[in-house]
């Protein structure tokens, strides 16, 4: 098996058609497929079915993807290493990061790692976080603290305290008990977004039901429909603290039982950061731990 056989390979799946493939690896079509048949004649397996779709790998294509990705991904850093000057870092950073905390903290963040270390190339992504670090396709993430276990390195950043954002009406409290939030008119993330999972978890503990009148994927969202709808939703306050800022909404506490959700960096046991990563993780975490420094009373108005 040779590595550009493992290239073509991984390009291919990730690109669906031979010929996006091959003009991503600048080849013409005939060669990379001729490779293509080569890598499967000796391992044995056919690793693509052709369809109307594309390129569509098999099961021991998907396998080979998840067991090679890494190992293509750690030999581009070491010859990205190689050629930099003593002292120098440089390379490629993938890291994945909840769009909750990327929209408070990312601008900065990356604008002050691309000032120190100008040759490290960063992508930030979303998606299924969790797994993309167990496979190796991306180096870390940040991330909620997942309700299910899970086996990755886990290190805590914050606890961000969850408090009841809505319209400023004297009759609803600046602190009050999970029980009285329900009755509001509420605006929730779906179920499958692990905020709700977290607040779901809060409300059986203390036998309570959720009855949303809407349900947003976006946090950003729920927060402009609160503002033009006059409803009420329960979300992070590193989230709300900008927003509540320049808008007539008002932040209350929850304070029976205090609620929050930690965030987490998660990076694989067997999978040691390169330098690069080490360095962007820790320009991150410093930004989003500035979220809460200095952060206003728990029932401030925080306008």
């Amino acid at each position: 098996m040779e590595l550009r056989q493992i290239q073509y390979f991984i390009c291919l799946f990730e690109e669906g058609t031979v010929t996006g493939a091959a003009r991503r690896v600048n080849v013409v079509q005939p060669a990379l497929s001729a490779q293509i048949v080569k890598l499967e004649e000796e391992l044995g397996q056919k690793l693509f079915i052709r369809s109307a779709r594309g390129m569509e790998p098999t099961e021991a294509g998907r396998r080979m993807y998840q067991l090679y990705l890494p190992i293509l991904r750690d030999l581009s850093q070491a010859r990205e290493q190689m050629t930099l000057r003593s002292g120098e870092v440089g390379g490629e950073v993938v890291v994945g990061m909840i769009s909750s905390l990327a929209e408070s903290v990312l601008s900065e963040a990356l604008t002050d790692f691309a000032r120190a270390y100008p040759k490290v190339n960063v992508t930030v992504t979303n998606g299924p976080l969790l797994d993309w670090v167990a496979s190796g396709k991306i180096d870390a993430a940040i991330v909620d603290k997942p309700r299910r276990p899970f086996s990755l390195n886990v290190e805590p950043i914050i606890d961000d305290e969850l408090v009841l954002v809505g319209p400023d009406d004297s009759t609803v409290p600046a602190s009050l008990p999970l029980s009285a939030a329900a009755a509001l008119p509420l605006l929730f993330t779906p179920r499958e977004h692990n905020l709700r999972e977290i607040l779901e978890d809060y409300a059986r503990q203390e036998n309570v039901v959720f009855k949303p009148v809407f349900e947003i994927y976006s946090m950003t969202a729920l927060l402009s429909l609160a503002e033009d709808a006059a409803l009420y939703a329960i979300l992070p306050r590193t989230v709300v603290r900008r927003h509540a800022r320049r808008s007539p909404l008002r932040v209350r506490t929850i304070e029976s039982p205090a609620m929050a959700r930690q965030i987490i960096c998660v990076t694989h046991p067997r999978r040691p950061l390169t330098t690069a990563s080490a360095l962007f993780l820790d320009v991150l975490r410093t930004h989003i731990r500035g979220l809460t420094d200095g952060a206003p009373p728990a029932a401030d108005t925080d306008r």
